[in-house]
C-alpha cells in the first residue's frame, strides 16, 4: 500500500509534547493539520524539516496585542504586526479593540476580519470592546466568529474605550458567559493623582508614582469583588505589582492573569533612567521589589499567561514631553526571544514557557486545536533554538514604529522556523510566506 504524501513533516527536532515530556519524534502535517507523530522516514513528503539540535514548541500565542488599525495606522497595522509575529516565534494574536473606530459593534469587528484575511501573517481574533452604549448588545457580540472575547479598560490608556464605576462593570460581567480580559486600573485615583505629573516639572521617572501601585490594587480588588458576585470568570492583563500577585492567589478558581515581559525584564528607576519615555507603559514599569513579587508569580504559577502589550507609537510621539508622550512600546516580535533568553539564564523552564505561551493561552480561551502538538491539532509550530546568540535591535523590528526597548540587548535563545496552518512563514529570520492566517476558531461554553 502506497503511504499517502505528506504536506510537511518535521523531523530530527526535540519536540515537546503535552505531557511536558520532550521527545525526538517527526512530526507529519496534510491540509493544515497534525496528522501523524513518529518515526516518517519512509514516508514521502513535498517539503521537509531537518531540525537537528531544534526544539519544536506548540504554536505561540499573543494574547494582546495592539496594531492599531483602523484608523491609527501611521502607528501599526495589522500587516506590519502580524509580520513582527512570525518573524518572532508567534503563530496567533488576539488585538485588542481600541482602534479608531474602537471595536464595540459587529460591523467594526468585521471590517478588522475582512483587513486580516488579505494581510494577517499568523492567525488571529479580535476582541469587543466593552463600553457604556453596548453593553446590552455584549452576549451577542463576544459569541460572533473571530471574536476572541469582550475586553474591558478600567483605567484610561491609548484610545477612549473606559468602563470605570462598579455600576456598569457588574452589568457587563453579568452578561455573557465567555471570560473577560480586563486592564486594571482605578480611573478614579488616575484623576485625583494627574495634577502630580501636571506642574510642568514631572518626568517620565514620575509615571509609577502617579498610576501608583495603589491604583492597580484597588481596581483590581473592586473587580474581584464583582467578578465573585457576578460569578464571571476574569482575566486580568498585565499585572504590575506584588501586591496583585498575592491577591489573585486566593481567586484562581475566578481569574488568571498575565504579565509582560516587560515588567519581568525592566524595573524603575533604571529604565526611565536608561531609556526615558521608550520605558513608559500602562500600568508602568515598577521598583525591584514589584519586579522579584511577579517572578514570584510565575514560580508559584499565580502567573497564568505572558502576553506582550504590543502597543506601539511613533519615535516622534514617544520623544514627546512627558505626561504628553504616550504609553506604550512594541513587543510582539521579542517577547518569544525574551523568554527564550530567561530560559537560558535558569530563570524559566522550558515547561513553564509552554505554558504560559501556548497551552494556557489556548486553554484560558477555549481555542479549538491550539497550544499542543497532537494529532488533530492545528500545525503551528515554533522551532527554537536554544542555543543561539542574537542581538536584538530597531533594524530587526518589522513594526511601522521602528523601534524596541530592547534595542541592543543580546540574548540567547531564538525562533529559526515559524510554521502557521502547516506553512514555513518564517526561516532564519526572514518572511517566505504571503498572509497566511487564518481566524481562530473557539469552543464556546
Amino acid at each position: 500500500m502506497t503511504l499517502k504524501k505528506l504536506d510537511l513533516i518535521i523531523s530530527g527536532g526535540d519536540v515537546f509534547l503535552p505531557n511536558s515530556s520532550i521527545e525526538k519524534i517527526d512530526i507529519g502535517v496534510r491540509k493544515s493539520k497534525i496528522v501523524e507523530l513518529g518515526d516518517l522516514s519512509k514516508q514521502d513528503c513535498e517539503k521537509r524539516i531537518v531540525a537537528n539540535n531544534l526544539v519544536v514548541l506548540p504554536g505561540a500565542i499573543d494574547t494582546q496585542v495592539h496594531f492599531r488599525e483602523p484608523g491609527l495606522i501611521h502607528k501599526e497595522d495589522i500587516m506590519n504586526g502580524t509580520k513582527g509575529a512570525i518573524l518572532g516565534g508567534i503563530t496567533t494574536i488576539f488585538e485588542m479593540p481600541n482602534t479608531n473606530p474602537s471595536t464595540t459593534t459587529e460591523a467594526a469587528l468585521n471590517d478588522k476580519l475582512s483587513i486580516a484575511k488579505k494581510n494577517a501573517f499568523c492567525n488571529y481574533s479580535f476582541f469587543v470592546g466593552a463600553a457604556k452604549e453596548n453593553i446590552e448588545n455584549l452576549k451577542e457580540l463576544e459569541l460572533l466568529p473571530g471574536c476572541c472575547g469582550v475586553k474591558i479598560f478600567m483605567g484610561s490608556s491609548t484610545g477612549d474605550l473606559l468602563v470605570e464605576d462598579d455600576n456598569s462593570l457588574r452589568k457587563i460581567l453579568a452578561s455573557g458567559t465567555r471570560r473577560v480580559a480586563v486592564h486594571s486600573e482605578d480611573e478614579y485615583r488616575l484623576r485625583e493623582r494627574k495634577h502630580l505629573v501636571e506642574d510642568g516639572k514631572a518626568d517620565v521617572s514620575s509615571h509609577p508614582f502617579w498610576r501608583d501601585s495603589e491604583t492597580a490594587i484597588r481596581s483590581t480588588e473592586r473587580l474581584l469583588k464583582i467578578a465573585q458576585e457576578t460569578k464571571r470568570k476574569i482575566h486580568v492583563l498585565h499585572i504590575s505589582t506584588k501586591d496583585e500577585i498575592s491577591i489573585l492567589k486566593k481567586f484562581k478558581s475566578l481569574s488568571t492573569c498575565e504579565v509582560t515581559p516587560q515588567h519581568l525584564f525592566f524595573h524603575a528607576p533604571d529604565c526611565y533612567e536608561k531609556l526615558g519615555s521608550f520605558a513608559q507603559m500602562n500600568p508602568p514599569i515598577r521598583d525591584k521589589t514589584h519586579n522579584i513579587g511577579l517572578w514570584k508569580g510565575i514560580e508559584e504559577k499565580i502567573v497564568d499567561v505572558i502576553g506582550s502589550d504590543h502597543a506601539p507609537h511613533t519615535l516622534e510621539e514617544k520623544k514627546k514631553k512627558y505626561p504628553d508622550c504616550p504609553s506604550g512600546m512594541t513587543g510582539v516580535q521579542t517577547i518569544l526571544p525574551i523568554m527564550l533568553n530567561f530560559v537560558s539564564q535558569g530563570k524559566l523552564g522550558l515547561n513553564d514557557l509552554v505554558r504560559l505561551l501556548c497551552y494556557n493561552p489556548a486553554k484560558i480561551y477555549n481555542m479549538k486545536f491550539k497550544g499542543e502538538i497532537k494529532i488533530g491539532n492545528d500545525a503551528d509550530f515554533s522551532i527554537v533554538d536554544l542555543n543561539k546568540e542574537f542581538t536584538i535591535t530597531n533594524e530587526w523590528i518589522a513594526s511601522k514604529s521602528g523601534w524596541t526597548p530592547y534595542d541592543g540587548v543580546k540574548i540567547k535563545g531564538l525562533p529559526v522556523f515559524t510554521i502557521v496552518n502547516g506553512i514555513i512563514a518564517m526561516q532564519d529570520s526572514q518572511i517566505i510566506s504571503p498572509p497566511i492566517g487564518k481566524p481562530v476558531l473557539f469552543n464556546y461554553d
